[in-house]
């Protein structure tokens, strides 16, 4: 008889629920959130365990790498549609839920999610953190622009290098306000000093790393771009089609149909936000900065002029990212139009 293990996980604790091919409990328990524990408790039924499933969340790479490694048959499944399927049930407990998610593994009421290896999370740490202490810099000058208004100091415009040189020229008759406002430029500085050193980082992952390399080659497409994508596809073979990646990435419109009704909306925006953006960013880069023309940037300046620049963008950041995919399963580099020409 083929058994089913729903593992609802907390920090500390993890409720599983042991059902058989029938549906009936079998065992209950709260284990420690580790995946030598779980996979102790589940020893009774070793072998005929046919899915031990757990929602995606901040645990689930390491649970399922260990559990995998254990010899267990985990996966982790979608969470929306887990939420959805819960929804039936009036009551919400930890052992509730577990049971849940052993119902629907045994029914078929899920979705399976890609678990990404250890080498993309610590690509996308290093991007996530560069983000972080960029943002922080950014809101200390915010607060500095701010709270000088109230003394009737205004910095104007002034770029991120200039900055703090301006602050101190026009508080240069203001002593005590200096006094006040020196500490955040400093914690600044420190914090634009981490920002360039992951960006040493960062472009040094990208160098040594042969696939980033090839992504590169497609135009406005930088070291961060290449590294997001490197990190949010993974393995590009979990696609059949390159054609299936925008949809994954959120980049590809709602559709809301009933009879003969039929509204095509905004993207979607489900997926990794972190490589949207960047794609974004990237799709920007190649129609307004890119100076060589290929077939790409020539579709969507055509396309910008009769929809709009920013429906621009996003089309070319959907089309970038087929592209990007196909480089990387077939092994090569961007291939620029016959036609290619320089721009005035």
């Amino acid at each position: 008889m083929k058994y089913y293990a729903g593992l609802d996980v907390s920090m500390e604790e993890t409720s599983v629920c042991v059902i058989d091919a029938s549906g009936a409990v079998v065992a209950e328990a709260k284990v420690a959130s580790d995946p030598a524990a779980i996979a102790e408790f589940l020893v009774p039924w070793a072998g005929r365990l046919a899915k031990v499933g757990q929602e995606a969340g901040g645990l689930s790479p390491w649970l399922h790498a260990g559990l995998k490694g254990l010899g267990l048959p985990a996966l982790c499944i979608e969470t929306r549609r887990m939420k959805a399927y819960a929804k039936a049930s009036p009551v919400k407990t930890d052992r509730r839920d577990a049971k849940l998610i052993a119902l629907a593994l045994r029914a078929g009421l899920y979705r399976a999610v890609h678990v990404k290896s250890v080498e993309a999370h610590k690509l996308r740490l290093a991007l996530t953190a560069r983000q972080a202490v960029l943002r922080q810099a950014r809101q200390l000058q915010g607060k500095v622009r701010g709270d000088l208004k109230v003394f009737g100091i205004k910095l104007g415009r002034v770029g991120s290098g200039g900055f703090a040189g301006r602050v101190k020229t026009l508080l240069a008759g203001h002593g005590d306000l200096w006094a006040l406002v020196a500490p955040l430029l400093e914690m600044r500085a420190a914090l634009l000093t981490q920002v360039r050193a992951y960006d040493r980082l960062l472009r040094r992952l990208a160098r040594s790393d042969e696939v980033c390399r090839r992504l590169m080659t497609a135009p406005g497409v930088g070291v961060q771009t290449a590294l997001a994508f490197r990190a949010g596809i993974d393995r590009p073979e979990r696609f059949r089609r390159s054609g299936s990646v925008p949809a994954a990435l959120g980049l590809t419109p709602r559709i809301d149909q009933s009879g003969e009704r039929e509204r095509c909306g905004a993207i979607t925006k489900a997926g990794d936000k972190l490589l949207r953006s960047l794609l974004f960013e990237a799709a920007n880069a190649l129609l307004t900065r890119t100076r060589s023309w290929c077939a790409l940037k020539r579709w969507g300046v055509k396309l910008a002029a009769r929809r709009g620049m920013n429906r621009a963008r996003v089309a070319v950041a959907r089309k970038l990212a087929i592209i990007l995919h196909r480089m990387w399963c077939d092994g090569a580099e961007f291939r620029w139009s016959e036609h290619q020409t320089k721009a005035a």
